[in-house]
């Protein structure tokens, strides 16, 4: 977990150090796309659920988490909201992640839990964080 700890600090300390006014948040390449400013929102609603799970797995297994992603991101009107408050909570939400992540105990890396909608789909928390990682940098490569 460790290793994981540093790559998603690293993450949010190279979004961080960018220079974020430069970017275009509010642009949208179609309608049915989403602005770099709702990528964002996806991203803390990704770390709300995210958080959750690995709060969960420490004390039970075998539970059920998902969310839709179209609907929070739409319900939650991110495209009106500021950057500066969108990217705050972005970052809180996973100083929080890394705080529990840096705590875990050690015999629950293994829990699992589903995260699918459809078929069963259990994964371990240490697969889970790895994910959550790789998740976020994806859609990270779309906001620079």
């Amino acid at each position: 977990m460790k290793d994981t700890v540093k790559r998603l600090t690293s993450v949010i300390d190279d979004l961080l150090t960018r220079d974020l006014q430069a970017i275009d948040w509010d642009s949208k390449a179609s309608p049915d796309r989403w602005s770099r400013k709702e990528i964002m929102g996806h991203l803390i609603d990704s770390a709300q659920i995210n958080l959750h799970r690995f709060i969960r797995c420490t004390y039970q297994e075998g539970f059920k988490l998902t969310y839709d992603q179209v609907e929070w991101v739409e319900i939650q009107h991110y495209q009106d909201e500021d950057i500066n408050e969108i990217l705050e909570l972005w970052r809180l939400l996973n100083f929080q992640i890394i705080r529990v992540w840096k705590n875990y105990p050690v015999d629950r890396l293994t829990a699992q839990c589903d995260n699918s909608k459809t078929e069963i789909s259990m994964h371990t928390v240490e697969w889970l964080a790895v994910d959550y990682v790789e998740h976020m940098k994806n859609h990270l490569n779309k906001v620079y």
